[in-house]
């Protein structure tokens, strides 16, 4: 066996900077921000199987409650991009800290809530925390590991991304059904506390300080941040994209709940309108040898463009598929918030293997693990929505159908995360990391609110709800969910440039 020497950068000398006031092992970095991560991703989705228990604890209006599962979302999304640039501002492991501690409190006085309005606020705060948070963790991954170790790093990522959707569902519903000494909802949220509290301490001895290194890397950092501060925050492009995502945002999030009012479709093409005017701007600024929001060379990245499609494109199938299977066995086939959260536990077990271990697969299929993991997501939504159409339960063959979904977005989505990112220099880490994680986000809003608003339309369309009304709007469903999936095995086809 080959042993790492000063020169390999897989070597362990080249995993993390050496910091003698930190604990330097990269499992335990590893672990540290892929747990926090896990845990913020959770929160987008847990609360769903909780929404009906809290409609009925809280007296929440149907709007109160979208805002209640929505808020989370809402400044999540529009903040991102402020997250990264302020973590390569200020330093990633104080935003880091900062971002797990807003969180941490917020969960804690989402817990405690008496009201539909608190919950609402501190929802809105734990996105934000959220939001400081996350994109830290893609960027310390870039900074502090490379070569096979970094690409393994990549892996843990990306399987932990998007297997949150079906983990919050399933412990929501856990949690939810056990009435832990009779507190209902709340769970849901105080779980995050002791985490945090935890991840807190132990966060503070495991990160790299920012700005420490070894030899010649404490001059490096400096002069990153020193760089980044002369860049500044373009605050002009944070408030024009601020803007766009939040006007894109709201009407995908309320537009169904008020039957898409004209406000949701003006504010949806005035979203079109300032972003264009984002572009516009940032071009500018560019050309004129400012510091735009996002780096152009970061989208110059061979095979970004093509990532940021397909990473939307795996997101909201998967969200929409996890959304509109929620609506039909709760509302259609009467499960239970346990119940129905333990459904999709085969999905998110699959998706987490498939994303640790696909580089380990033959040689000669890696061409084809993107194409071939989005046509075997089409076919095994098809197949969902098939085995459920008579209004039953689908037995064995449902299941089967759910490893596929997981497979395949899986095989979409890793391999297309870690190739992008291959390329990415560590200072443009904090660019990357806010691109990807606010189109991520943005593909979870859209597949909710595109294949939510079908499923709810077609359901209407049927006359009085019932299991056969609802197989009917979810076969509806399963053809759309097959061809947004089909459009990604078509992009596969197209061969990401190294």
């Amino acid at each position: 066996m080959a042993t790492a020497t000063p020169t390999d950068p897989t070597g362990p000398s080249h995993l993390l900077s050496k910091d003698p006031g930190t604990d330097n092992r990269p499992g335990r970095l590893l672990a540290v921000v892929i747990a926090a991560q896990f845990m913020a991703l959770l929160d987008v989705f847990i609360v769903n199987v909780a929404a009906p228990t809290i409609r009925s604890e809280l007296g929440a209006s149907g709007a109160g409650l979208q805002l209640v599962i929505a808020g989370y979302t809402i400044t999540y999304a529009v903040l991102l991009i402020t997250g990264a640039r302020l973590g390569d501002r200020v330093g990633h492991r104080r935003m880091y800290l900062l971002g797990l501690a807003v969180f941490t409190v917020a969960s804690l006085a989402c817990g405690l809530s008496q009201g539909t309005g608190e919950l609402i606020a501190f929802r809105l705060l734990q996105g934000a925390g959220s939001a400081l948070l996350i994109p830290q963790v893609l960027s310390l991954i870039q900074r502090n590991f490379t070569g096979e170790a970094r690409t393994r790093a990549l892996g843990v990522y990306s399987a932990v991304l998007a297997i949150g959707a079906a983990a919050g569902q399933v412990l929501g519903g856990i949690l939810v059904s056990a009435d832990l000494f009779g507190t209902g909802w709340r769970p849901v949220f105080l779980v995050n506390v002791p985490v945090g509290v935890a991840l807190l301490v132990v966060a503070r001895r495991v990160l790299p300080r920012d700005g420490g290194g070894g030899p010649g890397r404490a001059g490096e950092a400096a002069g990153e941040r020193a760089a980044e501060r002369a860049r500044g925050l373009d605050l002009p492009g944070l408030v024009l994209l601020g803007a766009a995502v939040s006007l894109f945002t709201v009407p995908l999030v309320l537009g169904q709940e008020k039957d898409w009012p004209l406000w949701s479709w003006l504010s949806l093409g005035a979203a079109a309108v300032v972003f264009a005017l984002f572009c516009a701007y940032e071009s500018r600024l560019s050309r004129g040898g400012g510091a735009p929001l996002i780096a152009p060379r970061v989208l110059r990245i061979p095979g970004m463009g093509l990532a940021v499609f397909r990473i939307a494109v795996v997101m909201a199938v998967n969200a929409g598929f996890l959304f509109v299977l929620t609506l039909h066995i709760q509302g259609g086939l009467g499960y239970s918030a346990l119940r129905a959260g333990l459904t999709f536990a085969p999905t998110a077990v699959v998706f987490g293997a498939v994303g640790l271990t696909w580089r380990r697969w033959p040689a000669a299929a890696q061409r084809a693990l993107i194409p071939g993991g989005f046509a075997l997501s089409a076919v095994s939504a098809l197949a969902v929505g098939l085995v459920l159409r008579d209004g039953g339960e689908g037995g064995l063959w449902l299941y089967a159908a759910f490893v596929g979904i997981g497979v395949g977005l899986s095989l979409g989505f890793s391999p297309t995360l870690t190739r992008a990112l291959s390329t990415v220099r560590p200072e443009d880490a904090a660019d990357a990391s806010g691109l990807l994680s606010t189109v991520a986000q943005l593909g979870q809003l859209t597949g909710v609110a595109a294949f939510g608003a079908l499923f709810l339309n077609r359901l209407e369309s049927q006359g009085a709800p019932g299991a056969y009304s609802s197989a009917d709007a979810l076969l509806v469903c399963a053809y759309a969910l097959a061809g947004a999936a089909a459009l990604g095995a078509v992009s596969g086809l197209v061969r990401m440039r190294r």
